[in-house]
């Protein structure tokens, strides 16, 4: 998950020192300035991550992706995980299944072309999710788990699965990047090419990069006409919530994907045009390291998911604008059918300390100096989350407060973005507050936290999974779920997710995560709202955010 801070009406270059944006820029192009013709007002986003950018734009890694998943690459259809699945197509003009869902065939459009002027073709995807296959280390969602094989005839390409696999098309045709082989197969080691200058099939060209703003262009030749109408697009980076919140309220940024607390009256009141809206798919959550012990105790987890106040880490953190989660891991409203009723009623009461002690006493525990101990070793634990990220930071202080009143003892770290991505990705952390992006169902938030080959060894990067759960039954669930079509199957086996989530806690969800969306429709129109949810509209959704670009309208 990624936020970013983007800069105002600006076509030239940006400063920043320490957290205070300082802007460089002759011949800034203001908001509301009436000789500005449309097509040269530029879209600025801003979603602040704490650090500065590192120019890189591997689409396989999880660091780099969503600076080019969308706008620079593409994928085979697009996938909306806030209206039912919809599927509109994209590099593939369709798709069928056969062999009882086990097989689908794509036929990929004619006349789609690479920024480099190569026609883009079938060759290029058969060879892209070959790709995946020959270097695991870029299959981050585990699509080679369940494939069978890959074959291209004309211009159609075939993939096949294992067995009945229909949810994993989100993850293949919504979610796999797909690149030029011409250009690819000249990469010596696609795993840490950097891809400083890429090369994709999408409505925008990485123009220009520097560590404080990307400078995106629309393509001129791209394939579907009428659409990439907004002709620059600038990514500054900011390192801390309160600079970019400030250049958002003024209205100088466009786009953004941030926390502002009292958004009424620090943003929506600021500036003519100013608005927002936060739908969730997923939770925000603590991933215990599983391999530290203690950690590996599931009652101590569980008492640990007792322990939390969640209403009062929304209030505090939050400003109620992320509803507290609950450890079934299931979102509500958006995903309120799928919410088992006796597993909810299970859980009681979501705030105890009464069951904390409960839970930790009959798991041999006892309050020595005022922490639980057994067999001379206290549960005292690191817990991390991004520095960067100031709502994290007030809910992760207020974690860290209940914890240690409960018995616990927590002390709070708060690692720069690179350090702490760094480290959950590898496994060098104890507790570490974060979110997965979830998915069209409850069912790709589970498969992406406890899907056991979305993990690796501790010191391996790992898509997801990074707690390292490892439960064959529950890969199993998983595995059931994408070979059924019968909805009733489905539910069936998201409320056995649930009591696993329930009883053993192997992840912790805190809060459900809001997709922060603030926008200024004065200039560019046609943004995603509660009543025409065609994506997401987070900056750090893949590849939705690259999707709505292309729609986004230029106003007179």
């Amino acid at each position: 998950m990624i936020k970013k801070f983007k800069l105002g009406m600006i076509t030239t270059a940006f400063a920043f020192v320490a957290s205070t944006c300082v802007i460089v820029a002759p011949g800034v192009l203001v908001s509301g300035v009436a000789s500005a013709a449309p097509s040269q007002i530029a879209l600025n986003l801003a979603n602040e991550q704490g650090n500065l950018w590192g120019c890189a734009f591997n689409p396989f890694n999880p660091t780099d992706s969503a600076f080019s998943i969308g706008p620079v690459y593409e994928t085979l259809d697009f996938v909306d995980a806030l209206n039912n699945a919809k599927v509109t197509p994209w590099l593939a003009s369709s798709y069928v299944w056969s062999n009882a869902n086990k097989t689908v065939t794509f036929t990929i459009r004619s006349g789609a072309m690479w920024t480099d002027g190569t026609p883009l073709t079938a060759a290029d995807v058969y060879y892209t999710l070959n790709l995946l296959k020959t270097h695991s280390a870029l299959d981050v969602n585990a699509l080679w788990s369940v494939l069978s094989s890959v074959s291209s005839s004309g211009n159609k390409v075939t993939v096949n699965f294992k067995t009945s696999a229909v949810p994993y098309f989100y993850y293949l045709a919504g979610l796999t990047p797909i690149v030029p082989k011409h250009l690819w197969t000249k990469v010596a080691n696609p795993v840490t090419y950097t891809d400083t200058a890429p090369i994709g099939s999408g409505g925008y060209v990485m123009n220009h990069c520097t560590p404080q703003n990307i400078k995106y262009t629309a393509n001129k030749n791209y394939w579907q006409k009428g659409m990439a109408q907004v002709q620059v697009v600038n990514y500054p980076a900011f390192l801390s919530n309160n600079t970019c919140n400030e250049y958002l309220a003024q209205g100088l940024g466009q786009w953004g994907s941030q926390f502002i607390p009292s958004i009424k009256t620090q943003y929506v009141n600021k500036a003519k045009g100013n608005n927002y809206w936060f739908p969730a798919i997923a939770n925000v959550s603590i991933f215990p390291n599983l391999t530290v012990p203690g950690l590996d105790d599931p009652k101590v987890r569980l008492a640990m998911s007792y322990a939390l106040n969640r209403s009062a880490i929304s209030t505090i953190g939050e400003y109620g604008y992320e509803a507290p989660s609950n450890q079934t891991g299931i979102v509500t409203p958006t995903y309120s059918k799928w919410l088992s009723a006796s597993v909810s009623s299970s859980l009681g009461k979501s705030y105890d300390v009464a069951k904390t002690a409960s839970i930790l006493t009959a798991d041999g525990y006892a309050k020595v100096n005022g922490v639980w101990t057994k067999d001379g070793k206290q549960l005292a634990f690191s817990l991390m989350t991004n520095g960067g990220y100031s709502d994290w930071v007030a809910s992760a202080q207020v974690m860290t407060q209940q914890l240690n009143a409960a018995g616990f003892k927590i002390t709070l770290n708060l690692p720069a973005s690179t350090t702490f991505y760094n480290d959950i990705y590898t496994g060098n952390y104890q507790l570490a507050y974060n979110s997965e992006t979830g998915g069209p169902s409850p069912y790709y938030e589970f498969r992406q936290a406890l899907y056991s080959k979305n993990s690796a060894a501790i010191g391996t990067d790992a898509s997801s999974n990074w707690e390292r759960y490892n439960n064959p039954a529950v890969d199993s669930l998983l595995n059931n779920y994408a070979a059924t079509t019968s909805t009733a199957t489905q539910h069936t086996i998201i409320n056995q997710l649930e009591s696993i989530m329930a009883t053993t806690a192997p992840i912790i969800p805190v809060l459900q995560s809001a997709e922060w969306f603030e926008f200024n429709a004065t200039h560019f129109g046609n943004f995603p709202s509660p009543s025409n949810p065609y994506a997401q509209p987070a900056l750090y959704a893949e590849p939705d955010w690259g999707y709505v670009v292309d729609q986004l309208k230029p106003k007179a």
